[in-house]
């Protein structure tokens, strides 16, 4: 099958997403950096986690979802109110001071006080970006657009954690402070490029008839909900994988060096599929990518479970590969399909929805998987994966069955 034709930009839109993009891709590749270190930042040893310790990294982790999941929406409210721009560079600058403070200490009430804040930036520039996106992007065209988006976005993290896996085999402990030098200058970097690329362009800068309460009925009702609460499931699994992950392919054989090359290579693939299976959304449905995009996810679950029971062979890192494939589907199908239920007055507050459910999705995920974990071992593992799985499929069928009764959802606006 040929890849969807790209769309046309129009001129004044093209320097405002690239500016979107560059800010998206410094802002995650320093999340992802600092977060591939932080678990062993924390405790002060990169190998050999104990249960309590697992305990305690998984619970300073939880600070960040719990700071962006708890302000997410007022962040939201804010880019609806006084405009996108304002809300997103506020939330680079703040996250690049946090990790300069964290690069001065390991103490840990400390860095979860930090790690707080930063979730609270963190929602802002997701919230605000998404929004710019939206503004920007044909009906016709959101799903190519927001696939791009989403290729940036996951390109930044998987580049962040390849060089930060890198780094957690190269650094010893005691220099893991550089990590989080590095993660602000990434910041400093994007948010400087960001606002060089946007100077001068006409952008939304908010309105006056902005009614919270009425948003947020909008936000909540059902079509919007069958399409955000999947993320929070898929958040249970991402989450704890972005802070174990190193620790457990440790635990089967796999060194850190491996795994960054393993990283980076699928980096390259995010680039290639997320605005591909974006137009294809466009062509065929948002329907259709987001029911593919969750089969991958169930059976990526399945196949980290064999290769958690039974090790490294090659057929189960095949099957492992294709279903994540298939489950990059999921982002593009969905950010457009959110898109397409949103108007432009209130979109920043309906897009922090995506950011809410994934940060709840990673503290809920951390305290279930390293509870089950620390109790149960590898065992507690599979009953966290099966519980995941289920309400994912359970999700899925709920979303299938309400366009069967109630059809395909228009949109409630054009985008621009």
């Amino acid at each position: 099958m040929l890849p969807p034709t790209a769309p046309a930009t129009p001129p004044e839109s093209r320097r405002p997403l690239l500016a979107v993009l560059l800010a998206t891709f410094f802002v995650r590749f320093g999340f992802g950096l600092t977060l591939a270190v932080f678990a062993s930042y924390i405790i002060g040893r990169s190998s050999g986690l104990a249960g309590s310790d697992v305990g305690v990294a998984g619970l300073i982790s939880a600070m960040a979802p719990v700071g962006e999941f708890s302000t997410v929406l007022i962040s939201g409210a804010i880019a609806d109110r006084y405009g996108r721009w304002p809300v997103l560079f506020a939330g680079m600058a703040t996250a690049a001071v946090l990790f300069s403070i964290a690069a001065t200490t390991r103490d840990r009430y400390a860095l979860g006080a930090i790690n707080l804040a930063f979730g609270v930036a963190s929602g802002a520039i997701l919230a605000a970006s998404l929004a710019v996106v939206g503004d920007r992007a044909d009906e016709s065209h959101r799903g190519y657009e927001m696939g791009r988006f989403d290729a940036v976005n996951l390109f930044g993290w998987v580049g962040g954690f390849a060089v930060g896996f890198g780094l957690l085999g190269v650094l010893p402990n005691g220099r893991l402070d550089l990590v989080f030098a590095g993660g602000a200058v990434a910041l400093a970097a994007g948010l400087g490029g960001a606002a060089w690329l946007r100077r001068g362009a006409a952008t939304y800068h908010g309105t006056q008839a902005y009614d919270f309460g009425n948003v947020l009925r909008n936000v909540f009702r059902r079509s919007v909900l069958l399409v955000t609460l999947p993320w929070l499931v898929i958040y249970m699994l991402i989450g704890t994988a972005l802070v174990f992950l190193a620790t457990a392919a440790e635990g089967i054989g796999i060194s850190t060096t491996y795994l960054a090359l393993a990283i980076g290579g699928g980096g390259a693939i995010l680039v290639v599929t997320q605005p591909y299976y974006g137009g294809l959304a466009d062509r065929f449905g948002r329907n259709r990518f987001l029911t593919i995009g969750a089969g991958g996810f169930v059976g990526a679950m399945v196949f980290a479970s064999l290769l958690l029971a039974y090790g490294v062979t090659d057929p189960l890192l095949a099957g492992l590969g294709v279903s994540v494939v298939l489950a990059l589907a999921y982002g593009p199908a969905a950010l457009a399909a959110l898109t397409d239920l949103t108007l432009e007055m209130s979109r920043a507050t309906t897009m922090a929805i995506y950011s809410l459910t994934i940060s709840l999705g990673m503290l809920v995920g951390l305290i279930a998987s390293t509870s089950l974990y620390s109790r149960y071992g590898n065992p507690g593992i599979y009953v966290f994966f099966g519980l995941v799985s289920a309400g994912l499929i359970g999700l899925t069928v709920a979303r299938l069955r309400e366009n069967v009764a109630v059809g395909s959802v228009s949109p409630t606006t054009p985008a621009r």
